[in-house]
């Protein structure tokens, strides 16, 4: 297994090389990948995943949803089919849990480069004065951190909140969403289904998230 590792460092090390990236660095640890992963991550600002397991042996595939909960950095999570991720149009999936919060300050660095910024926020019809009550706070903030193109949205809850959330990828042409990570349990989302979870799998756009 080391003899492998060395020779996908060296594979690794060649294609930085061949993109002319001179900041890389390979490290290689007999362990479980999802805790290796979380552990190497105490190094980096954002850490960047795919959405899919290779296979479920955990000793050879990274578990995106533990990783999700371990990391303690912001994960940015690629589909495989997506190439690049020009960040010019976020939308915040808003819920009024700590990982959103989370979310929308490690999300900073992506809103200060976009072009517009969609604050969005699913809820009951008799929850949308609190809703937009939200939204203008988080608006708020992102202001004071020279965030000026934002727009809010409510929507309303006739569907699930994720595929409200796909649909509004769709109408508004987003580009990277940004949201909080396991706002209920892990286990509650496994059991009953849950945003984090299905966005996962179904996104077709990149996805930041934070727990």
């Amino acid at each position: 297994m080391k003899s492998l590792l060395d020779l996908k460092g060296k594979q690794f090390c060649a294609a930085v090389a061949k993109e002319g990236r001179r900041q890389a660095e390979w490290r290689s640890v007999l362990d479980f990948p999802t805790e290796v992963l979380a552990h190497e991550a105490r190094a980096a600002d954002l850490v960047i995943i795919g959405n899919e397991r290779e296979n479920r042996d955990p000793f050879r595939a990274l578990d995106p949803g533990s990783f999700l909960l371990k990391a303690g950095r912001p994960v940015l999570v690629v589909p495989t089919s997506v190439t690049s991720l020009p960040p010019k149009r976020i939308a915040i999936a808003w819920k009024e849990v700590r990982e959103a919060r989370r979310a929308a300050q490690d999300a900073l660095p992506f809103l200060l480069q976009a072009d517009s910024v969609i604050i969005v926020e699913v809820a009951q019809t008799n929850e949308a004065n609190q809703a937009s009550h939200h939204l203008k706070d988080v608006a708020t903030y992102l202001t004071r951190h020279r965030i000026k193109v934002i727009a809010q949205r409510i929507r309303p809850a006739e569907v699930t909140v994720t595929e409200s959330l796909l649909q509004l990828i769709h109408d508004e042409n987003i580009n990277l969403i940004v949201g909080g990570a396991y706002g209920h349990s892990r286990l509650g989302e496994w059991v009953f289904g849950g945003v984090t979870r299905e966005l996962l799998v179904e996104s077709p756009i990149c996805c930041l998230f934070s727990h």
